[in-house]
């Protein structure tokens, strides 16, 4: 059995750059919102928003993005369509100096695309009903996550589907 984020000490992060230079903290970033609580997750997804897709894409975010996707299928994480967001916004970003980055960290968003599909398409899981039925405001919530996951999930697939930049092949879907 895996767990969330486990190959990502096979990363050699001390050699890759984000937009502040050393990527050593991304693992760290990447473990908060994998199990940092609400505040700390989207603290986190915010402050990895700005190291590796805003303005650009780095080395590092080519890296990050499997991991990323994999926290996105987690549902335990807490902030999956944040992190669907990033994703997009991933997609959305380049580098003028590095095509090279861009068009890898295109692509391993692209790679990701059945797990946003499956997002997507998602119905409320056996366990979010059966903890619904214990309580009352925690489907709510569940259903408002849930929500909110399957809305990033649909918008992130439209980007995919439409992507097109310089540093990408015309893809075919």
């Amino acid at each position: 059995m895996g767990t969330v984020l486990g190959e990502m000490r096979n990363v050699p992060w001390h050699e890759l750059q984000h937009a502040y230079g050393s990527a050593s903290q991304v693992p760290g970033m990447l473990s908060r919102i994998a199990w940092g609580d609400g505040p700390t997750a989207e603290d986190a997804l915010s402050d990895l928003g700005q190291w590796i897709a805003a303005p650009a894409v780095f080395d590092a975010t080519v890296a990050a993005v499997p991991f990323l996707w994999e926290l996105a299928a987690t549902e335990t994480v807490k902030d999956r369509a944040g992190v669907l967001e990033l994703l997009a916004a991933i997609l959305a970003s380049g580098h003028d100096l590095h095509p090279e980055w861009t068009r890898a960290a295109h692509d391993a968003v692209v790679a990701g695309r059945p797990t946003a599909a499956r997002l997507a398409a998602d119905a409320s899981s056996p366990e979010a009903q059966t903890h619904a039925h214990e309580r009352a405001q925690a489907q709510a919530q569940a259903q408002a996550q849930k929500q909110a996951v399957r809305d990033a999930a649909v918008r992130l697939l439209a980007a995919i589907d439409g992507h097109t930049c310089a540093a990408c092949p015309p893809r075919t879907v």
